[in-house]
């Protein structure tokens, strides 16, 4: 039996292979001149093998003790100790490389195709930020519940409450990810659910009592500043699209005499799958409507945009120039904004314009569909009911701005 003290003395002789000093049980000290080896002879299906326990001092003898018993009882139990710690160092490794930031990226690479750039790029940013620091090296199948709440927590006390939800879901991809490819048993992000702070929707200004819908109406009607910022307000209530949708607005989008705009799939807030594949989405132009686009086709029906930039026509308005309108008009940003005419529109309408499915409001703001036959409005063949709501629309914002007593429209 080897002693500590001789260990540690113990020098090497100038033999070629080293010496050995058997300690028992198959194991012994082998000294070279590079180093001492701890080993450990024994037999498998009648085959003899060597199996290394380490090297001294890092391995002290007590350590390789325990590894020569741990290696015995694999024999008592019909296991190679060989092939049993080739197995765990591969396990090792593997574990190593499936890192959460490893998973993240691979995950990030299988569906950067599917996502928009804008999203695609948002998606790697705020995780490349807020969690890579903090869980982006650990093992992804040793990551618990505690430890991505740590990782959301510090987001949370920055104060950026709706970010740090949004990694609680990117995080549950990239877990789930894992769980499908074998890399890890769970995904603790969902036992996350009620964790962090709420987060405080604040919703788009808008003006939503008829009366005042009246006098924005009329004050639209009085603008006195650019022609083209003047019917960007006017389509804006009339049509109740995104912002986004109404100032890159393109006259090829717009047939005068099917008074019909079609604004293409890949320029409508979808899904980048829906972008490539989906429909278009079909407005219906109220006289109205018509009568403004046709008032500002001189001024700019020459070019790619209804309402260009006025530094250049190559781009379209300024997404701040409705904003800018409306402050002018004396609106706030808390009393209404470009983007609350889609407000305005659902509200009123629905609670004014009685016989209207709230389905046709929802197909024509290009929303979800809520009711069963929400899919079936948005279909071609339903126009007619849109076309009819549009010039109802139209009618009331108008009468609106010009009778000062507002009564309910009530269909025919």
């Amino acid at each position: 039996m080897l002693t500590d003290t001789f260990v540690r003395q113990v020098k090497h002789k100038g033999s070629e292979i080293g010496e050995r000093y058997a300690d028992g049980g198959g194991m012994y000290l082998r000294v070279k001149a590079a180093g001492k080896y701890w080993r450990m002879d024994y037999r498998f299906n009648g085959k003899a093998k060597t199996l290394a326990l380490g090297v001294y001092p890092a391995v002290s003898l007590a350590k390789a003790r325990q590894r020569r018993d741990k290696a015995r009882e694999l024999l008592a139990d019909n296991v190679d100790p060989g092939l049993a710690k080739r197995a765990e160092k591969l396990s090792r490794a593997v574990e190593a490389a499936n890192t959460f930031e490893a998973l993240a990226r691979e995950f990030h690479a299988t569906k950067a195709s599917s996502w928009s750039a804008s999203y695609s790029e948002r998606w790697l940013r705020i995780m490349d930020k807020d969690l890579f620091p903090y869980i982006g090296k650990l093992p992804i199948a040793t990551i618990q519940a505690r430890d991505l709440l740590h990782a959301l927590k510090r987001a949370e006390g920055r104060g950026v409450i709706e970010t740090a939800h949004t990694l609680r879901q990117c995080a549950g991809q990239v877990f789930r990810y894992g769980v499908q490819t074998g890399r890890c048993a769970s995904n603790p992000a969902p036992d996350l659910h009620g964790a962090l702070r709420s987060v405080i929707t604040k919703s788009m200004a808008a003006v939503l009592e008829p009366q005042k819908v009246g006098e924005l109406m009329r004050a639209i009607y009085g603008y006195s500043g650019q022609p083209i910022t003047r019917a960007a307000l006017l389509l804006s209530a009339l049509l109740f699209q995104r912002p986004g949708n109404i100032r890159a607005m393109e006259w090829a989008w717009i047939d005068l005499e099917k008074a019909m705009l079609t604004i293409p799939a890949q320029d409508m807030k979808r899904r980048l799958h829906e972008k490539r594949n989906g429909r278009p989405h079909f407005v219906p132009l109220a006289k109205q409507a018509l009568q403004t686009l046709e008032e500002i086709a001189p001024l700019t029906g020459h070019g790619r945009y209804v309402f260009p930039s006025i530094r250049t026509g190559e781009r379209p308005m300024s997404e701040n120039t409705v904003n800018a309108a409306l402050r002018r008009l004396g609106y706030t940003n808390d009393e209404m904004t470009a983007h609350g005419f889609r407000a305005m529109a659902r509200t009123v309408m629905a609670e004014q314009l009685h016989g209207i499915s709230p389905d046709v409001i929802e197909a024509q703001l290009a929303h979800g569909k809520s009711g069963p036959l929400g899919t079936a409005y948005d279909r071609a063949e339903f126009m007619d009911k849109r076309k009819e709501m549009m010039q109802r629309w139209a009618d009331y914002l108008g009468q609106l701005a010009g009778n000062a007593q507002v009564r309910t429209l009530r269909a025919a």
